[in-house]
Formats: C-alpha cells, sequence, structure tokens
C-alpha cells in the first residue's frame, strides 16, 4: 500500500470508528434488557402475521417437523463402556434422553434402548430448559462422565458427573455454569479449564487457567497447572487426555494464540512442557504409541520439509523425553486437489477421510514397524461425503455416515482389523429424489481462480433464466461444504421444482489450508468474489436470473450473505442473513468476537480496521438503494455471535426505509431453536419467504 493509501485507509479508519461509538442502536446489545426485548417481540409479531398467515407455511411447518421427528432417523452411535449411547429428541421428548443398548441389538431395525437421562424430566424437576451439550468420559474405564448441559442452548454448560449405571452422583464433581472443559487424569481427577473470576478470562469471554481438581475439592482451592495469559485469542485453553488400545496416555493441554495457532504442551516428568510442534497444527489421536498430528502450514523440524495439509505421526515416548525436538513421519499426503477431513484411532489401526475434489475419501492405516503405515481404502460411490461417526479404542469397530445431496445417510460398520465392511442402517427417503440429478460445474472468479460449486437440479430443467434457485455456501474458518441429504431442502424446494446450489468458495477447507488462507483478513474480498462469480456463471448458463435467485448463509456465511447484500443487490431477489455477524466495527466487543480476529483481523490494526469497515454490512448499508427484502433472523440466547448484530442491522434497515422481514428466536444458542419444533418452525418461515420470492 502506497503511503498516500496507508494515510487515507487510516483516516477512514479513525472517522468508522468515532461512527461506531456513535452508534445510535448500541441499546439493542443489551441483549435482555425489557427495551431491547420490547423491540424483539413487535418485530417477531410483524414478520410472523405475514409468514405463518402465507398459504405455504402451514405445510411446511407440517413436513418440516414430521422429518425432524420421525422415528426412523438413524440414531447417531457413541460407543461407550461396551454399549452403544445415542442422545434422541422426537414429539414425546422434546428436549431429549440419554439412551444405551447393546451391540447387537443396535443393528437390529428396532433396537431395544434403556433411557439413562431423561432432559425433559430434569427441567421439569430443576425448573430448567436444559439442551444436552454432550458428555466427557473418563477413559480408559469408561465408568463414569462429566454430562454437560446447557439451559436454553448457550455455550456456557453447567457439567455434573454421571455414573453410567446409577446416573448422577450425589457427591460427585459438579462444576456450576460456566465456559469450561474438563480432562479426566484419572478416575479421582479432573483437568479444569475455568475461570473463577472475571480475572481469569480472556477477551473473547474464555478461560486460560487449567486446575487440577481432586475429588471432594472446591473448584476455588484447585492448584492452578497451568496458565496462558489474558491476551490470548482463540476459544481459551483445553485440556485433553488421550489414550490408545495399548495403554498408552497422554495429557495434553492446547493454548490458541489466536484463532489458528496455538501452542501444545505434554504433561511430561510431572510438569507441562511445549511440544515443538508448527503454531496450525492440530493433535487428532494417539494409536500405537504415535501422536497423530495435522499441521496447516509447512513444517521443517530437522533436514525434511512437511507440506501444510500433511497427516504426521510422532512416537509419544521420544516426545515425551525431548519435546523440543521432534521426529515426525507421513501417514497422508494429500495431491493439488485434495484434503484432509478426520482422522481417528480404533485399537490397532488409523481411520482417516478425505476429499478429492470435494469427493469423500475413506483409508485405513496400519503401522508396520516403527516407521511404515500401510493404507487401504474403502469404496464408496464417487459423489458421495463420508465421515466417521465413531471408533472405539478398545476394539477396532468404526462407525462411518455415508450420505449424498439425493443420497439419503446411511451407516456402515467397519471392522479396522479384518476390514470388513458393511452398511447397517439407512434412512427412508424424506422425497422423491428421481426427477433430480447432480452437477458439478466451475467459476471463475475476479483473480482467474476456478471455483467449483454443486447444483442439484430437475433432470429435465430448461436453461431458460427461469428457475427457482437457493445458492448457499460458508467461506470461513477452514469449514468444508460437501455433498450431503437435506430432506427439508429435498421436500420443500427440489421436489416442487427449486434449484439447490453448493459453493466451495474460498475461506473453506476443501483443497486444505491454502483454500482457506487465500481469504484470510484483508484478503477477504476475494472470497466474497468467489461468491458472486457463482451467482454470475449460474446467470450465464441459464439456469437463472436475478429475479428467480435467492441466497443463504449462516454465522461467518450470514456476514457473507450481508456483505453479497450490501455488494451486490442487484444479483439476488432473495436474502436469508442466519445467526449472523454483520457489525464488523465492533465484532470485537459482542459476545466471543475477539476468538475470531485470526480470521477477520482487528479493529486495533489500522489497515484491518479500514478494510473492516469497507466490508461491514451495517456500515455499508447506503440510503435510497434498490436492495432486496431480506429475512434476517437470530437467536436470543446465542452466546457465541450473538444477536446483536441481526438487530442492529434490522433497525438501520427500518431507519432506512428498506423492506425487511425478521425474527428472532428467544432460545436456541447459535442455531435455529432449542428443540426440534423450533427448529421446523424457523425452517417453514425461511422456506416461505423464499417460495414467496423465487416461485410466485
Amino acid at each position: 500500500m502506497s503511503v498516500c493509501g496507508a494515510l487515507l485507509a487510516l483516516c477512514s479508519a479513525v472517522q468508522g470508528f468515532a461512527q461506531s461509538t456513535n452508534d445510535p442502536y448500541l441499546w439493542l446489545e443489551q441483549v435482555d434488557s425489557p427495551r431491547a426485548m420490547a423491540w424483539v417481540h413487535a418485530e417477531n409479531d410483524k414478520t410472523l402475521a405475514v409468514l405463518t398467515q402465507d398459504a405455504h407455511y402451514a405445510g411446511f411447518y407440517s413436513n418440516a417437523l414430521a422429518i425432524a421427528e420421525a422415528k426412523d432417523r438413524i440414531p447417531a452411535p457413541s460407543m461407550l463402556g461396551g454399549a452403544i449411547y445415542n442422545f434422541w429428541q422426537d414429539a414425546e421428548h422434546v428436549r431429549g434422553i440419554w439412551r444405551r443398548t447393546t451391540m447387537d441389538s443396535y443393528q437390529t431395525t428396532t433396537p431395544e434402548w434403556t433411557t439413562v437421562l431423561d432432559l425433559d424430566e430434569l427441567s421439569e424437576k430443576e425448573h430448567a430448559n436444559w439442551f444436552w451439550k454432550g458428555a466427557d468420559s473418563d477413559e480408559p474405564a469408561e465408568r463414569r462422565c462429566m454430562v454437560s448441559l446447557s439451559d436454553g442452548g448457550e455455550d456456557a454448560v453447567t457439567m455434573r458427573e454421571f455414573d453410567l449405571k446409577s446416573g448422577f452422583v450425589a457427591d460427585g464433581f459438579n462444576l456450576s455454569r460456566a465456559k469450561q472443559r474438563i480432562a479426566w487424569e484419572d478416575e479421582n481427577t479432573l483437568l479444569v479449564a475455568r475461570a473463577v473470576d472475571s480475572n481469569e478470562l480472556t477477551a473473547s469471554g474464555y478461560p486460560y487457567i487449567i486446575r487440577r481438581l481432586a475429588r471432594g475439592q472446591d473448584i476455588t482451592n484447585a492448584p492452578v497447572v497451568f496458565r496462558g495469559d489474558a491476551n490470548d485469542g482463540g476459544y481459551g485453553v483445553t485440556p485433553a487426555a488421550l489414550w490408545d488400545g495399548a495403554g498408552n496416555h497422554a495429557i495434553i493441554v492446547v493454548r490458541p494464540l489466536n484463532t489458528f495457532e496455538a501452542d501444545y504442551y505434554l504433561l511430561t516428568g510431572g510438569n507441562f512442557e511445549n511440544l515443538a510442534l508448527p503454531h496450525k497444527s492440530e493433535i487428532q489421536a494417539l494409536v500405537n504409541g504415535k501422536l497423530i498430528v495435522s499441521i496447516a502450514e509447512d513444517w521443517t523440524p530437522a533436514d525434511v520439509t512437511f507440506h501444510r495439509g500433511t497427516l504426521l505421526a510422532l512416537d509419544l515416548a521420544e516426545a515425551e523425553k525431548n519435546p523440543g525436538r521432534l521426529k515426525p513421519m507421513v501417514i497422508y499426503a494429500p495431491g493439488p486437489r485434495e484434503s484432509l477431513d478426520s482422522a481417528a484411532a480404533t485399537r490397532d489401526a488409523l481411520m482417516v477421510t478425505a476429499f478429492d475434489n470435494v469427493r469423500g475419501r475413506a483409508f485405513i492405516y496400519h503401522l508396520e514397524g516403527e516407521n511404515t503405515w500401510r493404507q487401504s481404502r474403502l469404496n464408496f460411490p464417487d459423489e458421495v461425503t463420508i465421515g466417521i461417526a465413531d471408533t472405539d479404542l478398545h476394539d477396532n469397530n468404526v462407525f462411518l455416515n455415508v450420505s449424498g445431496y439425493l443420497q439419503p445417510p446411511s451407516l456402515w460398520q467397519l471392522n479396522a482389523g479384518t476390514q470388513s465392511l458393511k452398511e447397517i442402517k439407512t434412512l427412508p427417503p424424506r422425497f422423491d429424489a428421481s426427477r433430480d440429478t447432480v452437477e458439478q460445474f466451475e467459476a471463475t472468479s475476479s483473480d482467474g481462480t476456478k471455483i467449483p460449486y454443486f447444483i442439484v437440479h430437475p433432470i429435465n430443467m430448461k436453461l431458460d433464466g427461469n428457475n427457482p434457485t437457493i445458492l448457499y455456501a460458508y467461506g470461513g474458518f477452514q469449514i468444508s461444504l460437501t455433498p450431503g441429504y437435506s430432506g427439508t431442502m429435498g421436500k420443500l424446494w427440489l421436489e416442487r421444482g427449486g434449484v439447490f446450489v453448493e459453493a466451495n468458495i474460498r475461506g473453506g477447507g476443501e483443497f486444505g489450508p491454502a483454500w482457506h488462507e487465500a481469504g484470510l483478513k484483508t484478503h477477504r474480498q476475494i472470497i466474497y468474489d468467489d461468491f458472486a462469480a457463482v451467482a454470475r456463471d449460474l446467470i450465464k448458463r441459464k439456469i437463472t436470473r436475478p429475479r428467480r435467485l435467492g441466497i443463504e448463509g449462516g454465522s461467518n456465511g450470514g456476514l457473507l450473505m450481508g456483505v453479497e447484500f450490501t455488494q451486490h443487490p442487484e444479483l439476488w431477489r432473495a436474502v436469508d442473513i442466519q445467526v449472523p455477524l454483520l457489525d464488523m466495527e465492533r465484532f470485537e466487543q459482542i459476545a466471543a468476537g475477539p476468538s475470531w480476529t485470526g480470521e477477520f483481523g482487528s479493529m486495533t490494526n489500522a489497515e484491518e480496521r479500514a478494510f473492516l469497515i469497507s466490508i461491514s454490512p451495517y456500515a455499508n448499508l447506503r440510503r435510497g438503494v434498490k436492495y432486496p427484502q431480506p429475512l434476517v433472523w437470530t437467536t436470543t440466547k446465542d452466546d457465541r455471535v450473538g444477536p446483536q448484530h441481526a438487530r442492529k442491522f434490522a433497525a438501520r434497515l427500518a431507519e432506512y426505509g428498506i423492506p425487511y422481514y425478521f425474527y428472532e428466536v428467544i432460545e436456541g444458542g447459535h442455531g435455529s431453536g432449542a428443540n426440534l419444533k423450533e427448529k421446523a418452525r424457523t425452517t417453514a418461515l425461511e422456506m416461505t419467504y423464499f417460495t414467496r420470492k423465487l416461485m410466485e
């Protein structure tokens, strides 16, 4: 940037910062204030009076709820203590039940379940609205766990010790509501990342202190065993306990430095020692005494360079002896159009999933000798996503999820030792897919890069520019969008002749770390250019036209929607902005905003501040511009992004006389609702909105 350019940017940034402090809608940032909630209820009433009275709404809601509450859904398996556990919600269990069955029973069409914990009963008994947030078991015994419960769906949780045979432990570990994480050091000791006062929180509101909590001890008396810094970024420190099938044990602490960089510490000799891993890396698993690590930056620990996106193995015993001199070995190295997805350990093997040009791949790796990993590829159809549902450290069982846009999800059981693979469950179709097909195209972005996208459309689609089309993307945090089945999108949109498009724009991880890093901070405009390029390609191919084109995205994807709304209002007629970031001048002062500066940049940096103001949807709304009428929705209990962004954006739209719909779910955290009925209602509102705008 030239000196003049830098001065202009700085002046613009300072002016923008001054404007943000004079924001007339700061009162809407007071999440639960009577004035703010009165505004929310009034806005909800206006929107519901229109959309719920539409002739399509009742049918959409009925279908969405029927799909959400269907009894024949595949119950997601979690292998624990020799049994299969599952969390389940339906019409009779609104908040949900945690239940278990045997492995043999689970493989039948009608498993016999035993309820372990009923959240509806617990909520009524305790006068709360408990929302399930998972359970952390005390491996390797797997006899007890810490159950995490959220009141209303927020990220802050209450954690209670739970005996898998008898229920809550009366005098067990009990951690009151907080943003916190735990790891079992042994059956009588927890490592707890939790602040006991506000001085132990980072600017993002996450703890940077870890304490060792003994059974019967109060958290305020537990000794501090690890300390980060109040200026640390990301989501705060995290303790982790790793075990493998051979009995090897590693205690790890992850200390985030920013959104994507972290230091790793290994407990050895009674102390936490820094592991000489690259800052952009992630410890995935422990198998056969080897720490499994993925790297998102090039790494040269000795004379050999390992390229970003590679999956590596480190000998745990050697790392404990000399954590500053690590000797990695390659397990998986992606090609130019490939990327690693995930890795998980069984007793004797490593399960790995990856993508080849956004198509799912699955591999089993076995360690032969000390340094050789033998690969076996599993055979699945080409245009699907393969995900690891769960693995078991005590045997070689693996559960895999497989699905595509038109292929209902199926659950496969793999024995990683014998490599026997069988399909054990398949979701019945939720819509008639016989008249649709899937294609993959590419658009050319502003810098000449080819951007792939999938399009799901009627086989007999006419190329006349008149097809109602919904375009979806995310574009951030190295999150990949891959083929997946949506019963509601199929039933409420595709079955009625609509077209669905998913764009693999930069910012995601579809092609590895480089695809993500291309759009970080002040380079972020390229992400928005990619999305607009896909839209223009759809129009050029005469698949659709602006009158028939709608877009949707949530969270970071909600920011994407806001930017596209302000930068290219001429390209769309419908914009569905879900649980969004929109005020990029103040995002660091709202909810967990400071934890994302590694992705977006910071207002404390002059160049980044100027860029953030230049793309901030809230700052760039203009009077007199012909915008499409958006649907902006959020949730009151969202303590991650926060409802403030959506509220203020809607208020500014109202001030400028720009038509809009606003809806705020009163509970539900960072999502569309705390229970299936609320989620179905949000879906019905969205599809009613798209139908009114694009199909009529």
